[in-house]
């Protein structure tokens, strides 16, 4: 089977990044052909791994130099931008054809339903439905946020089949036919998981507005007065960066908050916490629970849209704080803090449970869904021919 994936670049270190090239590892080595076609690569290497034999095509069409101008020029520049990608992407496709062709509803994601290459498309998202009304934009952009998620809706209906990560996110969609729900798989099986001894919390998410990274500073705050021998790391990078420092500076948390930069080996990191901690806006189905799950950790997470409460079951593998209560939210850390057994219980569950998100099990979805895709092209072709 010839599968190619399409997204904007793979030399971020983001969990869509790591889905996607852990994706394509299985895909290679289950003896599939997997073309990664990107569109502002620059020359960069991939964050994480990529098999040799998958095909990288940079298609150089540079969406992201645009993001510093206003709104006018930026609008007049994506237009042009997108009849460059499309007569890129539709040559690409005919010169190299595919059988699946996988949007991660990126700017190719208008593009695809209209190339007619005889391949089927398949449209997946990593956020929530509702991702594009979390940002909370002032002025023009909100309306243009506003009018990009109708969009978003008719988009989805012009693809094969549209794929979600959660049972939550299903729902907000409404009564799509072709909709199915594929979680991702963990990014990794850990030689071992957490003992629960060290007096670490871990959080890992780019330095950005959808993680709310300064809402667990704030949280941090109340927590450090109880365990002052306790520390905080926050594992990314990002634009908020400066500012989070400030932060920490000016609430006096040098000693007890780390901001550190990603690592590829982040199950050491894992391992070597004792909880996890999650204050996101909104999510798709957050990896750094799945991959905190599987090291045995304890889960703390603000019950945003979408992912956490597919993931947790409150008092069993972690906890689901309501959005913003930050007393409870420090309330459960410091409950967990200062109880060890408690914390061992709940990471022994949680890493229990990270079986139900098994590469090999969630990978078979995928196949299957390839398979009935291509079953029914085949179908179609032949009562084509019989006519």
């Amino acid at each position: 089977m010839k599968i190619a994936y399409c997204i904007l670049g793979t030399f971020n270190s983001g969990g869509m990044e790591r889905v996607l090239a852990n994706k394509a590892n299985y895909l290679i080595k289950q003896g599939h052909d997997v073309t990664v076609i990107t569109t502002d690569q620059q020359g960069r290497n991939s964050y994480y791994s990529l098999d040799t034999k998958i095909q990288c095509v940079d298609l150089q069409i540079n969406y992201t130099e645009d993001l510093k101008l206003g709104l006018a020029k930026r609008l007049v520049s994506y237009t042009r931008k997108q009849r460059i990608h499309r007569r890129k992407l539709r040559l690409l496709l005919s010169e190299t054809p595919q059988d699946i062709v996988v949007s991660l509803f990126d700017h190719d994601a208008t593009i695809l339903p209209n190339i007619k290459d005889n391949s089927r498309k398949v449209l997946e998202i990593h956020f929530s439905r509702y991702k594009r009304l979390q940002y909370n934009r002032k002025g023009l952009w909100r309306w243009v946020d506003k009018y990009r998620s109708y969009q978003d809706l008719k988009l989805v209906k012009k693809f094969s089949r549209f794929v979600v990560l959660t049972e939550e996110d299903k729902r907000y969609w409404g009564a799509l036919p072709h909709i199915h729900v594929i979680p991702n798989a963990n990014s990794f099986v850990p030689k071992k998981i957490s003992t629960g001894t060290t007096k670490q919390v871990i959080a890992v998410g780019r330095y950005d507005a959808q993680k709310n990274f300064e809402e667990l500073i704030h949280v941090w705050k109340s927590v450090a007065h109880v365990f002052n021998d306790w520390s905080l790391t926050i594992y990314g990078h990002g634009p908020q960066k400066q500012s989070l420092e400030n932060q920490i500076t000016q609430l006096d948390l040098q000693n007890s908050v780390t901001l550190h930069p990603p690592v590829t080996d982040i199950e050491a990191a894992y391992v070597d916490s004792a909880i996890l901690v999650m204050t996101s806006r909104y999510e798709g189905l957050p990896m750094a629970l799945l991959e905190g799950q599987a090291c045995g950790l304890p889960l703390i997470a603000y019950a945003c849209k979408c992912g956490p409460r597919d993931i947790i079951r409150d008092s069993v593998n972690g906890y689901l704080i309501e959005e913003g209560d930050r007393i409870g939210m420090a309330d459960k850390l410091i409950m967990l803090m200062g109880n060890h057994e408690l914390r061992k219980e709940l990471g022994n569950n949680a890493a229990q449970m990270s079986q139900n998100y098994a590469e090999d099990i969630i990978m078979k979805q995928w196949l299957d869904l390839f398979d009935e895709l291509l079953q029914q092209k085949e179908k179609k072709y032949i009562g084509a021919k019989l006519r």
